[in-house]
């Protein structure tokens, strides 16, 4: 059987796949050539990709053999799941394999804003020893908003809350006595609005859907502190970039850290440029080494068993 990778990969998938006997081609720049990828994908059983490779109608009827697709990654909104579905063909992401990564991210993001070590040191560089500027502000006692209370804001609870932070979220998927409730101890509100005017940082863990489209908009970032921070490593498209460059700039919030865009990437011309106070990164926060060799080799070892007839827990 034969698995086609469009995406970059670690080589230890690679070399899972083969070593289950499986033949590989792999080309990482073949998701950005649509008319070759519908060409070739007959040939294939599996096929593997991040978040560039669109796994639509067209590529999935183009696939007449294709039995999994996997997902390097966790998020699916490149993926038509109901058709894969509707097609019989089974898709497989990444299980957790990227939470930790994704979890520092945040708790960077929340220590740059407090004490933004980097800006410090090009100030000595420069001639300066401005000790007064950059006093910062310790993270101790504040409060991060988790909106979304899934297996990443799990991780992110529990290394916040070993700062001394207070942890509150919401998930309208999540009750009283579910484990980051009752075990993690983070505390649950009934709205987004609720999470929103009391956090000093909102860091957002929800899937890009119809409904979270723009769930950060111009009335939530109203709600938010003058002096709080908002921090997105979910999917571009859960705010609406426009309304937060206008908060930014009118200083309705302090900052904002963005891993994610809803067109990556950026455009020159965008208008969260202008902004001083943002700091935007290239979708890197579930991007170590670690996180890349897990993420490869689950998903290689996963889209194994699919094809060999075996039940895989990393199914969606």
């Amino acid at each position: 059987m034969k698995a086609l990778i469009t995406e970059l990969i670690w080589k230890e998938g690679i070399n899972e796949l083969e070593d289950q006997g499986f033949e590989v081609d792999y080309d990482e720049t073949l998701w950005a050539n649509k008319d070759k990828l519908l060409a070739v994908i007959p040939q294939y059983d599996a096929v593997i990709v991040r978040n560039q490779t669109k796994v639509n109608r067209e590529l999935l009827d183009a696939g007449i053999r294709l039995k999994a697709v996997g997902r390097l990654g966790v998020g699916l909104d490149n993926i038509d799941l109901s058709y894969a579905k509707e097609k019989k063909v089974q898709v497989v992401f990444a299980r957790h394999a990227n939470a930790t990564s994704v979890a520092e991210y945040v708790m960077t993001a929340i220590l740059s804003a407090s004490r933004p070590l980097h800006f410090a040191h090009e100030d000595v560089r420069s001639g300066s020893w401005n000790r007064k500027r950059y006093t910062g502000e310790e993270i101790s006692q504040k409060t991060i908003g988790l909106v979304g209370l899934g297996e990443i804001s799990h991780r992110v609870a529990r290394r916040a809350g070993a700062f001394g932070m207070n942890v509150i979220g919401y998930d309208p998927f999540v009750a009283d006595y579910d484990h980051i409730v009752s075990e993690t101890g983070v505390g649950l509100k009934e709205s987004l609005d609720d999470v929103l005017k009391e956090a000093d940082f909102v860091s957002l863990h929800v899937p890009l859907t119809k409904s979270t489209h723009h769930l950060i908009s111009t009335s939530q970032l109203h709600l938010m502190k003058s002096s709080s921070t908002i921090i997105n490593t979910s999917r571009g498209g859960i705010i609406d970039e426009q309304a937060l460059a206008d908060a930014l700039q009118h200083g309705e919030i302090s900052g904002a850290y963005l891993d994610v865009l809803e067109v990556e990437p950026i455009q020159e011309t965008h208008p969260l440029l202008l902004c001083e106070n943002i700091t935007i990164t290239p979708h890197i926060a579930g991007l170590t080494e670690e996180s890349q060799v897990r993420t490869s080799f689950l998903v290689a070892k996963e889209i194994g068993k699919v094809l060999k007839g075996e039940h895989s827990l990393c199914t969606v």
